[in-house]
């Protein structure tokens, strides 16, 4: 069908007026159309994807974080015409790997998408200076220059659920972030000081890594009502430890979880929080990485997409009868 569509011939294979008719009419019939970024890089490129893990995608920790990415990368893929590539060769020191090892095979394919909860931007400053396309999924700015990516709108969606929290009559509010210098820590934690400004208190209790006990006591001390935890695991083990004390969620304290899983947690907990876009964002992230290889992009994409909102079981209004200032 490709050669009639493209309207050529192969050396190898030479196609009889009455079969070229009969795929036009059937082409006409069933309103067939080529996908035009499909064509575009079958005209000129090997259709091959490059994905780039800076973790291991596959070991089960990592599962619930990679997965949603892949499967609309795969998708998206599919859609366009292209193969990928999952480039597996370098080796893994400290639990992380970089691009360019000794024997990187990156030219094997027309461009690459990066994903990794860090990304090293010395890395990303490199990929820049040597003209090779990729798309990060995430938002990235410390590359010394603009970065292609498709990310998810942290800052938004945190904002909207401090907004939510404090329609409920919360006056008191915490935030316990990972402690990490990603940029969608920075962009929660921006979310949450830009609408918590309205609050009567509002602390960031991130620090090293603690228990849930500790930070408990951290959110008791401090007399806050609602607490807005980064890491959805340290979110099911801060209710866990409430429990055990006695304390009621959402009626002694709210807990509210900024992002979904990123490790197998087992919890039977509808937390109040929001989703990350995750297979959108891989969908767009091949679609990024096509303009750009084709050449089509209208300058640097940056995508940042909605996150949605989960209204969940752990948001209440606050008890008047306890008084925490």
């Amino acid at each position: 069908m490709s050669l009639v569509l493209n309207n050529r011939s192969d050396a190898d294979v030479r196609i009889a007026p009455e079969t070229r008719d009969r795929v036009l009419r059937a082409i006409a019939e069933t309103g067939y159309a080529a996908d035009p970024v499909a064509r575009r890089l079958a005209a000129r490129f090997n259709r091959i994807i490059g994905v780039f893990t800076y973790e291991p995608a596959f070991p089960s920790g990592s599962r619930d974080f990679f997965h949603p990415f892949l499967l609309g990368i795969e998708e998206q893929a599919e859609r366009v015409g292209c193969d990928l590539l999952l480039f597996t060769s370098a080796p893994v020191v400290d639990g992380r790997r970089q691009i360019f090892h000794r024997d990187n095979r990156l030219r094997l394919a027309d461009g690459c998408i990066l994903l990794g909860r860090e990304i090293d931007g010395a890395e990303l400053a490199r990929l820049n200076r040597d003209g090779y396309p990729y798309v990060a999924v995430g938002r990235r700015d410390d590359a010394g220059g603009p970065v292609p990516y498709v990310g998810a709108d942290y800052a938004a969606a945190v904002r909207q659920l401090v907004e939510l929290a404090l329609r409920r009559g919360h006056r008191r509010l915490a935030f316990v972030g990972v402690g990490a210098t990603a940029e969608s820590s920075a962009d929660r934690r921006r979310g949450f000081e830009a609408a918590a400004t309205a609050a009567d208190s509002a602390r960031d209790l991130t620090g090293p890594a603690r228990d849930a006990d500790t930070i408990l006591d951290g959110l008791l001390a401090d007399g806050s009502t609602v607490v807005f935890v980064e890491d959805f695991a340290t979110a099911v083990a801060l209710e866990a430890a409430a429990r055990r004390r006695g304390l009621a969620v959402p009626g002694d304290l709210s807990i509210l979880t900024l992002g979904d899983p990123t490790v197998p947690v087992p919890t039977d907990i509808a937390f109040t929080g929001f989703r990350i876009p995750r297979e959108e964002m891989g969908r767009q992230s091949v679609e990024v990485l096509t303009g750009v290889i084709d050449g089509s992009a209208a300058g640097v994409q940056q995508r940042l997409l909605p996150c949605e909102l989960v209204e969940g079981d752990t948001l209440s209004t606050p008890d008047p009868a306890v008084d925490r200032r």
